[in-house]
């Protein structure tokens, strides 16, 4: 997925909120706006990477469409965006990132720039650890297989270097501030 092709979803009640996020967003990525938790579910597809979610709305709050992205089997990165202060209620709910109100545009770009790095790099992780496996067990083979001067074989090696390499540009790319975000607590 490129910067270009990821579809974000915005929801929130309010119309002004929704619509101003996706105005901060709308010269990177494709938008979807929904002004309420039906419409967000009705609008909701395998094209969506990413979803902004509002908690409080008065047709279905945000934690009820949560939990329906998540039963749907829905493969997208869900922030909820929300002027409910965290509490222990949160501790079950499977968001990917949470954000309180007032937000302003930097911190709106931040959030989707940084769950769609966690995609790719979810979604390259999978893979290499596929590729990983096979030439594990082709190289484990006792069959008598010559890998030596095989082709096939030499293209899986030649892939899973590259998704290393992927990896690794992406977890540099996580090194500017995602994971000094995640583990700041840390420090305290």
């Amino acid at each position: 997925m490129t910067e270009e092709s990821a579809v974000v979803l915005v929801v929130d009640d309010e119309p002004d909120v929704a619509d101003s996020y996706a105005a901060f967003i709308r010269d990177r990525y494709a938008v979807r706006t929904a002004y309420s938790g039906e419409s967000a579910i009705a609008q909701l597809d395998e094209d969506v990477d990413i979803v902004l979610l509002d908690r409080r709305m008065p047709d279905m709050f945000g934690d009820e469409v949560l939990e329906k992205i998540r039963e749907g089997g829905f493969d997208c990165r869900v922030a909820m965006v929300t002027a409910v202060d965290p509490d222990v209620d949160i501790i079950d709910m499977e968001f990917d990132d949470y954000v309180v109100k007032p937000v302003t545009r930097e911190e709106v770009l931040d959030t989707v720039d940084r769950l769609l790095r966690v995609s790719e790099y979810e979604q390259t992780l999978r893979e290499y650890y596929r590729v990983t496996r096979k030439h594990v067990a082709l190289s484990n083979a006792s069959g008598g297989v010559d890998l030596e001067d095989n082709p096939e074989f030499a293209a899986l090696t030649a892939r899973r270097d590259r998704l290393r390499e992927e990896l690794e540009a992406t977890a540099e790319r996580f090194v500017d501030g995602d994971f000094e975000t995640l583990f700041s607590d840390f420090s305290e």
